[in-house]
């Protein structure tokens, strides 16, 4: 990922309560017929010296073949995103000197699977992923809900896959390389004009770096 140094982010907690709130990460490999990419939630546990991702996919899904070949793969996860206008720059009055931008987060992570096939290991995966999502409603849903037969039928069609990570890379790209008149007029017409609040609210709170 190119990272300027006004977008780096190198926080582990902050890259990795960023993938906990935005948990859908794009899983890319390099394989037999090129690249493939697929939209895979993931779990973070703090493990090792970055972490570790665990997930699941289909057993049909080709991508599985990529992943017990024991290459490197990379997830993106992303989260706010907004286009940025010259028009809410103050430059643009003083200069006309301005051009649009994106503004996005975004965090990268690169490790080598390992293919889990344990019934066991499985079954806490799908617990632990529907309970992190289930959590936050009244009455959260869980899978001993669902009949134990069916469930043990449903596994037999995914597999397991554990990601320890050796590299990770934040890029926070929110405007800090804009004078502070420009990151004003940026989060206001991102708040008033665009309702984007949220990343109104992180060009406000993220400056230049220090």
């Amino acid at each position: 990922m190119y990272l300027p140094s006004a977008f780096r982010e190198d926080d582990l907690a902050v890259q990795h309560e960023f993938i906990r709130a935005h948990p859908l990460g794009v899983v890319m490999t390099s394989g037999e017929g090129g690249l493939m990419a697929n939209h895979i939630p993931c779990l973070l546990y703090p493990e090792g010296d970055h972490g570790v991702l665990r997930l699941h996919v289909a057993r049909a899904n080709p991508q599985l073949a990529h992943l017990a070949a024991g290459q490197e793969c990379l997830i993106a996860f992303h989260g706010p995103q907004a286009y940025i206008t010259p028009s809410w720059y103050a430059t643009k009055a003083e200069t006309h000197k301005v051009v649009p931008t994106w503004n996005f987060v975004a965090v990268h992570v690169w490790g080598t699977p390992v293919i889990q096939e344990d019934p066991a290991w499985l079954r806490a995966q799908l617990d632990a992923l529907t309970a992190s999502q289930e959590k936050a409603r009244v009455q959260p849903w869980s899978v001993d809900e669902a009949p134990a037969a069916f469930i043990a039928a449903q596994m037999r069609a995914i597999v397991g896959v554990e990601i320890p990570i050796s590299r990770i890379e934040g890029k926070w790209k929110v405007s800090q390389n804009r004078t502070p008149a420009d990151r004003e007029g940026v989060a206001q017409g991102l708040a008033n004009e665009a309702g984007d609040a949220v990343m109104a609210a992180l060009v406000a709170r993220r400056g230049p770096p220090a």
